[in-house]
């Protein structure tokens, strides 16, 4: 997600936001029903409704921070109707976000400004893009997964994964695993792909993703062809990287992946820990 239209969400979403008499902030459901991409109400409706069932099983009062309010819109030939609405706290925001299709870019987009409750625009970028890579990672290690055991569906064993998988990284990174470690400082007991940064991340699952279709798709029965099939394909993936500027063994290491998960399990919970509520009880 490019930093103008981050700046112009935040915008978006900051132009929408209200206050109660005692300065608590609130959203209207009808305003953020647009605001995270969802043209039917009806729909957006279902989303509200487990977002408030999650809030109470978190522990908070749905009353607390979905509140029915009724909402005037302007008809046609000047006539006017009283629709309801939801008066939304920041929390029932994100819970509503967290709750939403995870495919539109309004809601990978709020479920980050909801979270960290920040209005700095850089920041949300930047924590988007650590959270771009954790899932990358994540999605890595599945994939990983699955190639071991296509490789002990065709051929009987999985013995030999570990050596396919570093013939894939000597294809892309033109040096085998070892002196990647050595070069990014990765502790011998750590997997190099936790250091390694998202492009290069998506390079290694889609070169993986490909061994695996054609590995069934060929009917691949011995260890010796689906590793041979591996390193054709991260050699592919490397010659498009090379075609684009990219050097995968020139990057620099990216931060430990490990410590990026825990940073932002924790500021999450920090930030959600004591949300503000409509009532004056909380």
């Amino acid at each position: 997600m490019k930093t103008e239209l981050i700046q112009s969400l935040t915008q978006t979403f900051e132009g929408h936001a209200q206050q109660t008499d005692s300065g608590i902030e609130y959203w209207l459901a009808r305003d953020l029903q647009h605001l995270l991409g969802y043209a039917k109400w009806d729909n957006f409706v279902s989303v509200v409704s487990k977002a408030m069932t999650a809030c109470e099983v978190s522990g908070h009062k749905a009353s607390d921070h979905f509140a029915d309010v009724g909402k005037t819109i302007q008809m046609p030939k000047g006539a006017t109707k009283e629709v309801p609405d939801i008066m939304l706290t920041r929390y029932a925001c994100y819970l509503i976000a967290q709750n939403g299709n995870p495919r539109k870019q309004e809601i990978a987009f709020a479920q980050t400004y909801f979270a960290i409750q920040t209005r700095r625009a850089e920041l949300i970028e930047q924590r988007l893009l650590e959270a771009e890579r954790v899932s990358a990672r994540k999605k890595l290690s599945v994939t990983e997964k699955e190639l071991s055991d296509v490789i002990f569906e065709q051929t009987g064993g999985d013995q030999n994964f570990a050596l396919i998988r570093s013939k894939g990284d000597q294809a892309l990174f033109n040096k085998n695993t070892q002196a990647m470690k050595a070069q990014w400082k990765v502790p011998d007991n750590r997997p190099l792909a936790d250091f390694a940064p998202t492009i290069i991340l998506k390079a290694k699952d889609f070169a993986t993703e490909i061994t695996i279709f054609n590995a069934r798709e060929h009917g691949m029965k011995s260890e010796a062809a689906i590793s041979n099939e591996h390193v054709t394909n991260n050699q592919a993936v490397r010659n498009t990287l090379l075609e684009r500027g990219i050097r995968p063994e020139s990057l620099p290491p990216a931060e430990d992946v490990k410590k990026v998960e825990r940073r932002l399990a924790s500021e999450e919970k920090k930030s959600l820990k004591n949300p503000d509520a409509l009532s004056a009880e909380e």
